[in-house]
């Protein structure tokens, strides 16, 4: 077993004994020259490295206004809300300004320290030297992160880790990429589960007719198609007084509570503009609609509570199964038939726009009866999907221990 030795950094604990431990600024040098993205190529420093800017990426006018980065410098976004935005450039180019651009001193393995950059225990020593108004959004400059601690091992052990977790998290990568996938699978289905229960019934040798609507084309013979203001109004019923304190809040397809103590910053003094809504009223967040995140932007409420008045709040009119109606709108949503009606514009729907949507009309006991197959079949979806999520995150967890480790040399690399 290899003598180890306290780093005297509280983010290292121990190292190697034969380890050198120095500052950031005995290694790299600032690279702060201020170049035009018309004469170097725009770049953008993320998660997964540096790359070329993406068309979507959001854009400046001052072109003037970026930072040269050379092939092999580093990168880091300074602004703790791009935690791990980092690496090391394979072009010349040019980044914006909240990134410090780091060229290597003396003879050195990149991708030994790339690796190194990228924990979570250095981030986290990163953001301590920061400084800012709040604690979850603040800035790191050089002047304080040339002062961290790093550590030093010698060139060939630098090479030998670099090189075993460019190997070992290859395969890492692989197995979260497979699980993704199967993940993709699965929500895929669901979807297709949803959308052929709520158009074509349960009954699977049951007449059909055209229904006249374009984004719908046939349908039972014996379901109706009329307009949403036909089974629903609007709820708008103002929480003016603050009275109320059961926060919900739409969140990737399902409304949910929130704490309405939370210290994120995210949330208004006052609630008093807050709308109350009821059990079996269904949320729809009509805003954004060209984004292609999918089953976003609909809720089912199971409770009385308060939720945001940007979202629409359909309010039940007549004896319906809001449970089917909603995984109905979940599907329409998925063909991008909400799109569709706000003409892909950003700006979205009010409730009197979205109101004339032509949807169908089940009888009530078809209603129930499909909502009834599809909350079994979705619970039981989501439980294999919820399933292959805590595989990801236990893989993840694994992947950041293992680079940790062995970057600090508390684990070393076998000989071969």
């Amino acid at each position: 077993m290899r003598k180890m030795k306290d780093s005297e950094t509280t983010w290292l604990a121990d190292i190697p004994s034969d380890w050198e431990i120095t500052r950031i600024a005995s290694l790299y040098s600032l690279r702060n020259q201020k170049v035009s993205d018309t004469e170097y190529e725009p770049l953008s420093v993320t998660n997964k490295g540096i790359m070329p800017q993406l068309e979507t990426a959001a854009k400046s006018n001052a072109h003037d206004d970026r930072k040269l980065v050379k092939k092999g410098d580093f990168a880091i976004n300074s602004r703790s809300d791009r935690r791990g935005s980092c690496g090391i450039s394979d072009y010349d180019g040019s980044v914006s300004l909240i990134n410090t651009i780091l060229a290597p001193r003396n003879a050195m393995n990149p991708r030994y320290y790339n690796w190194l950059f990228h924990t979570t225990q250095f981030g986290d020593e990163f953001y301590c030297w920061g400084h800012g108004i709040v604690n979850d959004l603040w800035t790191t400059g050089w002047q304080d992160m040339k002062k961290i601690l790093i550590p030093v091992p010698s060139l060939p052990e630098q090479e030998k880790i670099a090189a075993y977790l460019d190997s070992r998290c290859a395969e890492i990568d692989s197995l979260t990429a497979d699980i993704q996938t199967q993940i993709d699978t699965l929500e895929q289905y669901k979807r297709s589960v949803i959308t052929e229960a709520v158009t074509m019934g349960l009954n699977p040798d049951a007449e059909m007719k055209d229904s006249g609507v374009q984004w719908i084309g046939m349908m039972p013979s014996h379901w109706a198609v009329h307009p949403v203001y036909t089974y629903f109004g609007e709820r708008k019923n103002n929480n003016r007084l603050g009275k109320e304190d059961n926060l919900l809040s739409l969140s990737y397809g399902r409304v949910i509570e929130k704490d309405i103590n939370t210290s994120d910053g995210l949330l208004p003094e006052s609630f008093n503009t807050y709308n109350i809504v009821e059990a079996d009223d269904i949320i729809i967040r009509p805003t954004d609609l060209q984004n292609d995140k999918r089953s976003l932007r609909t809720g089912l409420v199971r409770e009385h509570g308060i939720i945001t008045s940007a979202y629409i709040d359909l309010m039940p009119i007549k004896q319906v199964d809001s449970r089917y109606f909603h995984y109905l709108l979940h599907a329409l949503d998925v063909m991008k038939v909400f799109y569709n009606m706000g003409n892909g514009v950003r700006q979205g729907l009010n409730y009197s726009e979205f109101s004339r949507l032509m949807v169908f009309e089940p009888p009530y006991d078809e209603q129930v009866a499909i909502a009834e197959v599809l909350d079994a079949k979705v619970a039981e979806i989501d439980s294999i999907i919820e399933a292959k999520k805590e595989q990801l995150s236990v893989v993840d967890e694994y992947k950041k221990s293992l680079i940790f480790e062995y970057v600090t040399g508390k684990k070393e690399v076998a000989a071969s």
